[in-house]
C-alpha cells in the first residue's frame, strides 16, 4: 500500500479506538455497555467493506444510511440517559468514513486524467495517419520533395502517369503476341494467322470412292466481337466451306455486327442468349435451308441460346454449345440433365433424316484426347460422368468421325487455355467434334484440325463429305 494511503487508513482507524474506549469508561451498566461495544465495531466494517475500489464515486451512499441507522441509535439511547457518549460517537463516525471518501475522491481526478490522456494519445494516432497521408499526396506532386519520401509509391505513380501520357499519344505495338519468339517458336495467345502454311484442300474420297462435295466448318470463336478484332473472319474466305457454324458468339440479337449480317454469300441465323455476353450460336449457309429450328424445346436451355438446327434435303445439320460442367464442378448437375434431353431432341431428328452434329461438346471423351489425364479426372470436361454421358449419347447410332478416321492419332486437340502458354507447348484438349449417324458415315471422306488457325482459345475444325 502506499505511504499516503496507509496514513489515511490510519487516521480512519484513530476515532474508531477512540469510540471503543469512551464506551468502556461509561458508567451505565455493563451489559448495556458491552451491547453498545458490540454493535458499534460491526457499524464501522459494515461501513469499511461498502467501499469497493469499483464503486469509489458511490461511496457516499452507504455513508447515508449509516449516519441514518446512528441516528436512531442515539434516539434510543438518549432516552436511557446516554445521549451524550452516542452523540460523541455519532459524530466521530461520519468524520472517519467522510475522511476516506474525500481522500478516494481526491483519487478520481488521477484516474479522469489519466482517461483523458488515453484520449488524447488515441486522438493523435489518426491524426498522424492522417497527417502522413496527405503528406504522402503532397510529395506525389510536389518536386522539391522532403525527408523520408515516399519514393517507391512516387516513381511508380510518375512513372504510370509518363507511361499513361505516351500510350496515349501513341501506343507501343504488342510484342510476343503476333509473332513467334526469337526462337521460332508461337507464343501465348497468338491471334494472327500465316495461311500460306495452311493446306485447305482435301484429296481423300468417301466409302464409294467419291471425292468431296460438301465442306462444312465449325469453330468456338470465344467472342463472336472479339474474333473479328482478330480477323478472324478471314478463315472463311481461305476455308471457303458451304456451311460455317460458330459457338461461344457472346452477343445479343441487338448488338450483332454488321458485317456478319452481311457475310459475304451467307444466309445467317443467330441463336442469342437472353443474357449479354453468354453462350450462344450462330450458322452461316451458302445453301438455303428447308427450315431452321432454334432451341431443344426446353425454356431454360434455349433462353441460353445453344442449338441451331438446320434441315437441308439429305440430314438435318446441328450447330451446338454444350453447357460446361463449371469450375469445381459447380454445374455438373446441369450438364447431366442436358444431355438427357438433348440425347432425345437428336434421336428424333434421326428417326426423320441422318443427323451431322458439329461444335463445342465440351468433354474430352477418352484419355488420348487431352494432354493430361491423370490429373483432370475431376475437371470439367473429363469427369467420369460427363465421359459416361458421351459415350451413352454415341450409343451405336452416333460416330466421332475424327475418331473413326484416326483412332490412335495422339496431340490432336481444339482447345488450349489462354494461360501457361498452353498453345505454344500443345497442352490442349479435343473439345470440338463432327458426330453423325451411322448411316451417314459412308459418305464422310475426313474430318480435319486446324491447328495452326488462330483468333480464339479453340481451333476449327472441318467436314469433308460427299452427299
Amino acid at each position: 500500500m502506499p505511504p499516503k494511503r496507509k496514513a489515511a487508513a490510519a487516521k480512519a482507524v484513530a476515532p474508531v479506538e477512540t469510540v471503543e474506549n469512551g464506551a468502556e469508561s461509561t458508567d451505565a451498566p455493563k451489559a448495556k455497555r458491552g451491547r453498545a461495544a458490540a454493535k458499534q465495531p460491526e457499524k464501522v466494517e459494515s461501513v469499511v467493506e461498502r467501499k469497493p475500489r469499483s464503486t469509489r464515486n458511490k461511496a457516499a451512499a452507504p455513508v447515508a444510511v449509516e449516519e441514518k441507522q446512528v441516528t436512531e441509535e442515539e434516539k434510543k439511547t438518549q432516552k436511557k440517559g446516554k445521549a451524550s457518549k452516542v452523540a460523541d460517537d455519532t459524530v466521530e463516525e461520519p468524520v472517519v468514513v467522510k475522511r476516506g471518501a474525500a481522500k478516494k475522491k481526491e483519487a478520481k481526478p488521477k484516474k479522469e486524467t489519466t482517461v483523458v490522456a488515453k484520449k488524447r494519445l488515441s486522438a493523435v494516432k489518426p491524426k498522424t495517419n492522417k497527417e502522413s497521408k496527405n503528406t504522402r499526396r503532397v510529395k506525389k506532386g510536389d518536386d522539391e520533395g522532403a525527408e523520408k519520401p515516399t519514393t517507391t509509391k512516387t516513381k511508380t505513380a510518375r512513372k504510370k502517369k509518363t507511361d499513361d501520357a505516351e500510350s496515349s499519344n501513341e501506343p507501343e505495338p504488342k510484342k510476343s503476341r503476333r509473332a513467334p519468339n526469337e526462337k521460332g517458336e508461337p507464343v501465348l495467345n497468338q491471334t494472327d494467322t500465316d495461311y500460306s502454311t495452311v493446306d485447305f484442300s482435301c484429296t481423300k474420297q468417301n466409302a464409294h470412292g467419291n471425292p468431296p462435295n460438301l465442306k462444312i466448318s465449325s469453330w468456338n470463336v470465344d467472342g463472336v466481337r472479339a474474333w473479328l478484332k482478330k480477323n478472324g473472319q478471314e478463315y472463311a474466305a481461305y476455308e471457303k466451306p458451304d456451311i460455317l457454324c460458330l459457338q461461344e458468339t457472346k452477343c445479343s440479337q441487338e448488338k450483332i455486327p454488321d458485317e456478319l449480317n452481311k457475310f459475304q454469300d451467307y444466309y445467317s441465323y443467330w441463336c442469342c442468349s437472353s443474357k449479354e455476353g453468354y453462350a450462344g450460336v450462330a450458322l452461316f449457309s451458302k445453301l438455303d435451308p428447308l427450315s431452321v429450328k432454334y432451341g431443344i424445346d426446353n425454356e431454360e436451355f434455349d433462353e441460353e441460346g445453344r442449338c441451331i438446327t438446320a434441315e437441308y434435303e439429305k440430314f438435318y445439320l446441328v450447330n451446338v454449345y454444350v453447357p460446361n460442367a463449371g469450375r469445381k464442378l459447380v454445374t455438373l448437375t446441369k450438364r447431366l440433365e442436358w444431355n438427357t434431353i438433348f440425347n432425345e431432341f437428336i434421336d428424333k431428328l434421326d428417326e426423320k433424316k441422318p443427323v451431322i452434329v458439329c461444335g463445342d461438346m465440351n468433354v474430352a471423351h477418352n484419355e488420348i484426347d487431352l494432354a493430361n489425364p491423370k490429373t483432370n479426372k475431376r475437371n470439367a470436361g473429363f469427369t467420369h460422368e460427363e465421359r459416361e454421358g458421351f459415350t451413352e449419347f454415341l450409343g451405336e447410332e452416333y460416330i466421332d468421325t475424327f475418331r473413326k478416321f484416326y483412332p490412335d492419332q495422339k496431340n490432336a486437340y481444339t482447345f488450349w487455355t489462354y494461360t501457361t502458354k498452353a498453345r505454344s507447348k500443345d497442352v490442349g484438349w479435343r473439345l470440338d467434334y463432327f458426330i453423325v449417324s451411322k448411316r451417314l458415315l459412308d459418305n464422310v471422306c475426313d474430318n480435319v484440325i486446324r491447328s495452326k488457325v488462330y483468333g480464339s482459345d479453340h481451333c476449327p475444325i472441318t467436314l469433308f463429305l460427299n452427299i
